[in-house]
């Protein structure tokens, strides 16, 4: 098998397994006990709490431990919106957030919220200028997705950053959920006030994410009905998979450097023999682009009907995100980009791994070709 799947989801470290499967059989008390097995256990998830802190530079009580990705979102957006409403009903987000931020703002929106989604270029970036102009006094929220997570693209993070620094009533959050270890990114050196990140895009464990919320920041809480995470995250916590992800990303962040290389080595790579086939299109563009991505189209065959070609081979890719692929529409971030419906609904992503090789990528350029062929006269048709 050769799995290209990797932003929708990461095989699981070994080490992390184990230490879920220790963790989950030997501290399998609850955290909250207050017998001495509930100590040792809250003890434990306040070591992987600080653990986590220092991988990401931070401090340990600006990590907040929640189910993923899509909670951290909620929660960052929710918590802002529903705490700070007083001051102001205005949130500004981009037109190419993945779901869990665009739903999020249609659900706030009902609620009396005004969203500005911003446009992206030809790139799928956001211009600085336009947030800074669509900044208004009442703006309580800056939500902006570090990399995106079906065509690659980075956003001025840092830049974005700077304009909002100057406005402490104006809070800036960064779904990191694709970039962690991909792309670098300082929390304080961006003036992040919120950032989500999900284990399970890192070789952890599905079921837990984080939530980084700036020191002296407070949120309005969406689960009520205990004291877990400092009252912001009421539930039993999930021990083994806090401490496994702690673990995972130590392991991550070890492999980074000499991975992300690795990455762009593979990149370039599929990217030059894609350019050099007939009828491919290229739309991930070629600057400010995460390493791991490579989104494309082989016009005039749809993007699902070229996901399983390469199935049948045993390879394994995607066409939008993970959350979006089984609606069978068009890549809602292509069509920001500018790319025609048929582009769009013929798009694919490639997403590799530190752990994919070379062999891999030739295996996958030749079964593309063999794809290409097989599917000529449909192909052919379609023009």
């Amino acid at each position: 098998m050769i799995y290209l799947d990797n932003s929708a989801t990461t095989k699981p470290y070994e080490e992390v397994l184990e230490t879920f499967l220790k963790v989950s059989s030997s501290y399998f008390g609850n955290p909250s006990s207050l017998h001495s097995l509930g100590g040792n256990i809250e003890k434990l998830l306040e070591q992987a709490r600080k653990q986590s802190a220092s991988l990401l530079g931070v401090k340990g009580n600006e990590i907040f431990y929640t189910s993923g990705g899509t909670e951290s979102n909620n929660l960052a957006l929710k918590g802002v919106a529903l705490h700070y409403q007083k001051r102001g009903k205005h949130i500004i987000t981009s037109s190419i957030e993945h779901p869990s931020i665009k739903e999020t703002c249609q659900q706030l929106e009902e609620h009396g919220f005004d969203i500005t989604y911003l446009p992206v270029n030809s790139f799928g970036r956001i211009n600085p200028d336009d947030v800074e102009a669509a900044l208004r006094n009442d703006t309580i929220l800056v939500s902006i997705m570090h990399v995106n997570n079906e065509v690659g693209t980075v956003q001025p993070i840092k830049r974005i950053g700077e304009l909002l620094a100057d406005r402490p009533r104006t809070l800036f959050h960064v779904d990191h959920v694709q970039g962690v270890g991909k792309v670098p990114l300082d929390f304080y050196e961006c003036h992040i006030d919120l950032c989500s990140l999900s284990a399970h895009k890192f070789h952890g464990l599905k079921g837990t994410g984080l939530l980084f919320v700036k020191e002296g920041l407070k949120l309005s809480p969406l689960h009520s009905g205990g004291e877990q995470e400092r009252r912001l995250r009421s539930g039993t916590e999930n021990t083994g998979g806090i401490v496994s992800s702690a673990k995972a990303l130590r392991l991550y962040l070890q492999e980074a450097n000499e991975g992300r290389e690795r990455l762009r080595q593979l990149n370039s790579y599929v990217r030059k023999q894609l350019s050099e086939m007939e009828g491919i299109e290229i739309h991930s563009p070629d600057e400010n682009i995460a390493p791991h991505i490579v989104n494309f189209s082989l016009l005039g065959l749809k993007g699902e009907v070229l996901v399983h070609a390469f199935e049948e081979n045993d390879i394994y890719i995607s066409t939008t995100s993970a959350c979006s692929s089984k609606q069978k529409k068009p890549s809602s971030t292509l069509l920001a980009m500018g790319k025609s419906i048929e582009k769009a609904d013929s798009a694919v992503r490639v997403s590799l791994s530190f752990h994919n090789t070379q062999k891999e990528m030739d295996t996958f350029i030749n079964v593309l070709r063999h794809i290409q062929m097989k599917y000529a006269n449909v192909i052919r048709r379609a023009k």
